[in-house]
């Protein structure tokens, strides 16, 4: 971890963030996935169907659980604990990106009939 903070030019910082519509179009052609990371007692009461969830503090026993092959779009309802996750994913191997403005950018991008902008299923 030491090498990546030592080593990430400041060039690179902001491609490791995905705005909303990007990763609309990015999902739906099946290139990445939404990684939720909030607590099951959050997810419970306000779920995205079409995310992966895995809380933060399991992501180090659940890493086989996501795609290699994919960006892992990492999300929250801001963007705090989805930084520390994908952080934690790069520095595992993984091509993880931080969602612009968290769960609730998303969420307000497809309220309503916006919802279908989204692949279903």
């Amino acid at each position: 971890m030491d090498d990546m903070v030592r080593n990430t030019p400041l060039k690179d910082v902001k491609p490791m963030k995905v705005d909303v519509d990007s990763f609309i179009e990015l999902y739906n052609d099946d290139k990445a996935i939404l990684l939720d990371i909030r607590m099951p007692f959050e997810t419970a009461v306000w779920g995205v169907k079409f995310a992966t969830e895995i809380p933060y503090n399991e992501l180090p026993d659940r890493l086989d659980e996501l795609p290699k092959d994919k960006v892992i779009v990492c999300a929250c309802p801001a963007e705090y604990r989805a930084s520390m996750a994908k952080e934690y994913l790069r520095y595992k191997g993984f091509n993880a990106k931080t969602l612009n403005g968290g769960l609730l950018a998303l969420m307000e991008r497809l309220k309503g009939g916006q919802a279908k902008d989204i692949k279903q299923g």
